[in-house]
C-alpha cells in the first residue's frame, strides 16, 4: 500500500493507545485485524483506504470465514474495520465507511448439554446423608422442578414460597421481571425436609430459603461447588452444573408437552427464539406425532 495509507493506519493505532486509552490487548487485536485487511488490499492492488468498497469488505470477510475464522472473531474484525473508517471519516480521509452494513456469518447455536430423565432420577435419588445434603437435595430438586436460574434460587426468600399451593414467586428474574412458578411434589417434600432442619440452625432468622451452616445466604459459587461435590460423592460421572438442571427442566417438559409458549413463560424468556433452542426433540417422537396428526400422513385403510 501507499506510504500515506500505512501512516493513517499507524495514526489510528496511536490514537487508540494514547487518546482513547485502549488496553494493550485491544490495540494488539485491532492491529492484527487491520493487517489482514491491508494484506487483502495489497493482493488486490488497492493502494489507498479510500479505494475499498463494501463489496471488498464482504469479499475479505468471506475469505476469512473460509479460512476457518469463527463468527465471533469475524465480528471483532468488522468492529476494528468500522472503527478505523470512522477515524478516517473524522479526519476527512474517506468518504464512506465500507464496513458499516456488513454482518458476519452467524455462529451455529450450540445446543445445551442435558441429562436424560433416568440420569436426573439417579442424581436426585442418590440419597441425603447429612443436614447439608438435605439442603442440597432441596436445591437440586427445585432447579429441576421449576427451571430456576442460579441467581433466582440464591435470591429466593421464605416469603416467596407457598408450599401448600405448590408454587413460588421469582420476584426479580432476568430483566427485573417477576413470575409465578409451580413446584413439583418431589421438590415440595425435599424443601419441607430442609425447612425442618433449617429451624435448628442458629441463623434461621435469615430470610433466605437456602442458608449455609453459618446461617448466611448461600452464594452462587457455593451452590456450584456443592453440586460438583454431590456428583463426585454419589459416583455420577457426568459433569453437572446448576444451569444444566434448568436445561433438563426445559428439555424434558418440552418433549412431553410440545408447548413452546408455556416453556417460554416458565423459563422467563423474553423472546421465544431463546426457548427454541430446546426444540432438539427426538426425531422418532416427532415422526410419530406427524404420522398420527397430519391429514396427508395417515395411512389409507384398505
Amino acid at each position: 500500500m501507499h506510504t500515506d495509507a500505512e501512516q493513517w493506519l499507524l495514526n489510528f493505532l496511536n490514537t487508540l493507545t494514547f487518546e482513547k486509552r485502549a488496553s494493550e490487548h485491544t490495540v494488539k487485536s485491532y492491529r492484527r485485524d487491520l493487517q489482514h485487511l491491508k494484506s487483502y488490499c495489497e493482493k488486490n492492488t488497492i493502494d489507498q483506504w479510500q479505494g475499498l468498497q463494501s463489496s471488498d469488505i464482504r469479499t475479505h470477510i468471506a475469505g476469512r470465514h473460509r479460512s476457518g475464522l469463527s463468527s465471533k472473531s469475524l465480528q471483532r474484525e468488522l468492529s476494528a474495520i468500522r472503527s478505523f473508517y470512522d477515524f478516517l471519516l473524522k479526519k476527512q480521509c474517506a468518504e464512506i465507511n465500507p464496513a458499516q452494513h456488513i454482518k458476519a456469518p452467524k455462529q451455529p447455536r450450540k445446543l445445551p448439554k442435558t441429562l436424560d430423565v433416568d440420569q436426573v432420577k439417579g442424581l436426585l435419588e442418590a440419597g441425603a446423608s447429612s443436614v447439608l445434603e438435605i439442603r442440597d437435595l432441596a436445591m437440586f430438586e427445585l432447579f429441576y422442578s421449576s427451571g430456576l436460574r442460579l441467581s433466582e434460587l440464591v435470591a429466593l426468600d421464605l416469603l416467596d414460597l407457598d408450599l401448600s399451593d405448590q408454587s413460588l414467586v421469582v420476584r426479580s428474574g432476568k430483566g427485573g421481571k417477576s413470575r409465578v412458578l409451580p413446584v413439583g411434589s418431589k421438590a415440595v417434600k425435599a424443601i419441607e425436609n430442609w425447612l425442618q432442619q433449617r429451624l435448628k440452625n442458629p441463623g434461621a432468622l435469615e430470610s433466605a430459603v437456602f442458608i449455609s451452616s453459618r446461617g448466611t445466604r448461600m452464594s452462587q459459587r457455593n451452590i456450584e461447588l456443592r453440586l460438583t461435590q454431590w456428583c463426585k460423592k454419589k459416583g455420577i460421572a457426568e459433569p453437572v452444573h446448576p444451569h444444566m438442571l434448568r436445561h433438563c427442566f426445559a428439555s424434558h417438559l418440552l418433549e412431553s408437552s410440545q408447548d413452546l409458549r408455556a416453556v417460554q413463560e416458565l423459563l422467563g424468556h423474553s423472546n421465544i427464539s431463546t426457548t427454541q433452542i430446546y426444540t432438539h426433540l427426538d426425531f422418532q417422537h416427532l415422526a410419530n406425532i406427524y404420522d398420527k396428526t397430519h391429514p396427508r400422513a395417515k395411512k389409507i385403510s384398505e
